[in-house]
């Protein structure tokens, strides 16, 4: 399909296309032809031709609308205004954020454009989260049963071991285009215009859309709101040129089209520490550079140590080098690549490497150029990000709040993960109807879903213990910590590494922070992150429930840990009547 199709055609075609499927009337398949935009009108009639006349006498790719009749905006303003505006929403940026704002806003009436790039999805569906998923699941599997202890321990011999690295890679890919088609349909069933273009801001409320590829169609659509999405890319240090053969991001991995015998990662974090899970899974000798003194910077010490010990030291293929820089990374004549190493500290040139292929994971930067800001006065901030407060409204380099533009996720860089950029652009849709919301980062969990995996909610020791200090309460600071070790279910499993490390307040009960590695932690987190959320304390929580035996009995272990300063009656303290029949 070509990437600029949009899901409707000229109308002869759509009455052809119609009557071949049985629909009841041309109004089902479209929802662009409801929009007073002549340019969006025309836009999509002329970018669907050629795509629809091939597919004529083939099956239909136009996809059915049921909902689609031209409807008046639910938006007060806008309706106040005579509907001076094409839509009540328009959101720059199709990734997981853009589509989570666009279904909570369809939810609450508004009429909602989405301008989208190449693909639906973004980066997390199509070159992060999912496909890297799909990769470690096969990496999981090929983890335990390459471990002769691990299975023998369960009764199991293993004997021969192989695998497809294409049916590998093409269960990644496979995996990330039915995603991305759930989430397209998703928008289409509830009436979501979704153009394919790059959006440049011309106004607060004007965005001038170009095909992609094309420099002879442009137009404008107008929105009383408009939210920017756009998400990131990978961040290449400077001295590093990315060839997609040798020298590549996570973008080119995740096709996983070869297995060099050897592989520099450079950055070991989330990125680097998964991507490093696979490749040793299939086989594959790692090399891990990173530029801070530790491996894993971003995780609590403990848990640092502990992923250290399991995920590096404990396999043999992968070895490390921490506080240098890879200041020059050369592919030779001999099909290697030559990586200069230089000291962080002394800036000295400390070793050269010659490895098959690096992959660069030192992070990403925001996909905010070209947008047209300055048409609105902001500049960006260091490193690309766009301004914004609380409410993610976007603030111009006065220092004035733009009440109708915001903009979410990695653009904004205030916590670059997909499911953050989500809960970003349901605020902004909250706060757009004029319920003022403000997302506690804090209580965003983050998850490596690495083998075991690690995860975390909240902040670690180190922040907490400084912010104490600070706030004057030392005192006041509480860690638990249970090793999945004396855990029923994960020693039937076999996978006793791990560790549930807790950081609250013995006063008050409140969890500042959850870190936990092992089996599941990723799953496990969200009990902490929403009891964060929901303002529990650890006083109600010891009182919870788990069923025996799982793995989530180490948090109910945990929570009973916790060296609280005040003891409660669970019957007569905060408990509801029970009603016996």
């Amino acid at each position: 399909m070509p990437a600029t199709r949009c899901h409707v055609a000229p109308r002869g075609l759509r009455m052809a296309t119609t009557k071949a499927r049985g629909l009841k009337d041309a109004s089902d398949m479209c929802s662009f032809m409801n929009c007073r935009s002549p340019f969006v009108q025309s836009q999509c009639a002329m970018s669907c031709y050629s795509s629809v006349s091939n597919q004529a006498n083939a099956r239909p790719a136009l996809q059915s609308r049921n909902n689609l009749v031209p409807r008046a905006s639910s938006n007060p303003s806008v309706a106040a205004s005579g509907g001076d505006y094409d839509y009540d929403v328009v959101i720059i940026g199709c990734g997981v954020g853009g589509h989570g704002a666009a279904l909570h806003a369809v939810s609450q009436g508004l009429k909602v454009g989405v301008i989208g790039g190449h693909d639906v999805g973004g980066t997390c569906v199509n070159r992060g989260c999912v496909p890297s998923k799909a990769l470690l699941a096969a990496a999981g599997e090929l983890h335990k049963l390459k471990s002769k202890d691990h299975m023998a321990a369960l009764g199991i011999d293993t004997g021969a071991l192989s695998f497809d690295r294409q049916k590998i890679a093409d269960h990644a890919s496979n995996l990330a285009s039915t995603i991305q088609t759930n989430l397209r349909r998703s928008l289409e069933a509830l009436g979501v215009d979704v153009i394919y273009g790059k959006g440049t801001l011309v106004d607060q409320n004007t965005v001038e859309v170009g095909l992609p590829g094309r420099v002879d169609i442009e137009g404008k659509v107008t929105a009383k709101n408009i939210i920017i999405a756009t998400g990131s890319v990978p961040a290449v240090p400077p001295g590093i040129e990315i060839d997609n053969d040798r020298v590549f991001t996570s973008d080119k991995a995740l096709k996983l089209e070869s297995l060099p015998e050897w592989i520099a990662i450079i950055g070991s974090g989330y990125i680097g520490l998964e991507f490093a899970d696979v490749y040793t899974a299939l086989g594959v000798q790692v090399t891990l550079i990173e530029a801070m003194p530790t491996l894993m910077p971003g995780f609590d010490a403990e848990i640092r140590r502990l992923a250290q010990r399991v995920l590096v030291d404990g396999r043999k293929s992968v070895d490390y080098h921490t506080n240098v820089f890879a200041t020059r990374v050369t592919p030779t004549t001999f099909g290697g690549v030559e990586i200069e190493l230089t000291d962080a500290t002394s800036r000295e040139v400390k070793d050269v490497l010659e490895v098959d292929a690096v992959m660069v994971a030192t992070g990403r930067r925001p996909y905010t150029e070209g947008l047209g800001l300055q048409n609105l006065n902001v500049d960006l901030l260091r490193g690309g990000f766009i301004p914004v407060n609380d409410k993610m409204q976007v603030t111009d380099k006065d220092g004035n709040v733009m009440e109708n533009v915001f903009a979410i996720g990695d653009a904004n860089g205030k916590y670059m993960l997909a499911h953050a950029a989500s809960a970003q652009g349901i605020s902004a849709i909250e706060n757009i109807q004029g319920r003022e919301n403000v997302v506690n980062h804090r209580n965003v969990p983050a998850a490596c879903f690495t083998h075991p995996e690690i995860s975390f909610v909240g902040v670690d020791e180190e922040t907490a213990r400084k912010e104490a200090e600070e706030g004057g309460y030392s005192d006041k600071i509480g860690i638990a910590k249970v090793s999945f070790k004396g855990n029923s279910k994960a020693l039937a499993m076999k996978e006793p590494d791990g560790l549930a490390k807790m950081i609250y307040r013995k006063d008050s009960g409140e969890i500042l922070g959850m870190h936990i590695m092992g089996i599941h932690s990723a799953d496990l987190i969200h009990e902490a992150s929403n009891a964060m959320t929901a303002g529990q304390t650890l006083y109600e929580l010891r009182m919870m429930v788990h069923a025996h035996p799982t793995v989530a009995e180490v948090l109910d272990e945990l929570f009973k840990h916790a060296q609280l300063e005040h003891v409660t009656n669970p019957v007569t303290d905060n408990a509801p009547a029970m009603a016996i029949s």
